[in-house]
């Protein structure tokens, strides 16, 4: 183990290769990659460039030489979230989703004492979308799974959705929740990056907060899920829920805890790019739920996830939470 510490909740994979599509059906967005400039491919769908990525997103070697220039002591490695494929058919999906985590777990494998491996499930089918997450967990050895925002536009915290959660909380999965196709996006003017900076936050939290009005964190008090992108919105959020929980016997029926209460049940990244930002999420979520990420190796990244918290006025105890108590206690554990 490297003398740093610090853990990573929030990196991404993308497979070196991907496996032809075997499948009946014609016309499938299925991923393939093609060569690019030097130490890149093109991510294709529908025969169409999707993103390009570089070598970190397969190379191991290459992710812990940048693993150590950070600071960094663990990443959780997790697919790049359009890899969740929730327009595929569920057949289709589960064919994918099983080469994404075996993939995962290969990676895990070159480095077990550096990496945690997070896989995918085709949760557009739940029945087999808590088989892939118990071969995740029990065959492939990885710590649970990342999801969507949205399962192909309908809302994670629908109750069809509850059975799975209630198998990741029965197994002891660490979910993370990333914005995937986010809402608003005819709203947005300008270029298309601005779908990352301005509508994955909104989304983000409006599905943490689906987890909230829908009941399934009330139904599943011991799931371990933490959100991408700081909660979204959700921090500034709370108040406003907060507020019609307390005037509308409506929401209250719904939500047997109160908004500030339960929300301190879930866990955030801190990737917001802001130290006043990190310090008003420690005030929403509390000390204890608050994870370092990165969105390693993506050009939206985080540069220096461990220097922004070292410029926070943290205390010792404090601090050792943020960057690896509190990811430990979201995995589980760490392996040895």
């Amino acid at each position: 183990m490297t003398a740093h510490n610090s853990i990573d909740i929030h990196t991404h994979v993308v497979p070196a290769e991907f496996p032809p599509y075997l499948g009946q059906r014609l016309g499938v967005r299925w991923p393939s990659m093609v060569p690019a400039h030097a130490c890149h491919r093109h991510v294709m769908l529908d025969a169409k460039v999707y993103r390009t990525v570089s070598h970190q997103c397969w190379d191991c070697q290459v992710r812990l030489a940048d693993m150590d220039a950070m600071r960094i002591g663990w990443q959780v490695l997790s697919p790049m979230p359009e890899l969740l494929s929730y327009w595929l058919a569920g057949d289709d999906a589960a064919v994918l989703t099983r080469f994404l985590n075996e993939a995962i777990a290969g990676m895990v494998q070159q480095a077990p004492a550096r990496f945690v491996g997070l896989g995918a499930v085709p949760l557009q089918d739940v029945e087999r979308a808590i088989g892939e997450l118990d071969h995740a967990i029990h065959q492939c050895g990885l710590a649970g799974v990342e999801i969507g925002s949205n399962i192909d536009g309908l809302s994670i915290g629908d109750a069809r959705f509850l059975p799975f959660f209630e198998a990741a909380e029965r197994w002891g999965a660490a979910i993370f929740v990333h914005a995937l196709r986010p809402a608003g996006m005819d709203r947005l003017v300008g270029p298309p990056i601005l779908e990352q900076a301005l509508a994955f936050p909104g989304e983000v939290g409006l599905a943490a907060a689906s987890l909230l009005t829908g009941g399934t964190l009330a139904r599943c008090p011991r799931l371990r899920i933490a959100f991408s992108h700081g909660g979204g919105t959700l921090a500034q959020l709370l108040p406003r829920l907060q507020h019609a929980w307390e005037s509308f016997p409506a929401l209250r029926d719904a939500m047997p805890t109160a908004p500030r209460v339960a929300a301190r049940a879930l866990y955030v990244d801190d990737l917001v790019y802001d130290a006043p930002t990190i310090d008003y999420l420690l005030q929403a979520f509390g000390a204890t739920r608050l994870i370092l990420g990165s969105d390693y190796p993506f050009a939206i990244m985080d540069k220096d996830p461990v220097g922004r918290l070292d410029a926070l006025p943290l205390d010792a105890a404090t601090e050792q939470l943020l960057r690896c108590g509190n990811a430990q206690r979201w995995l589980g554990a760490l392996p040895s």
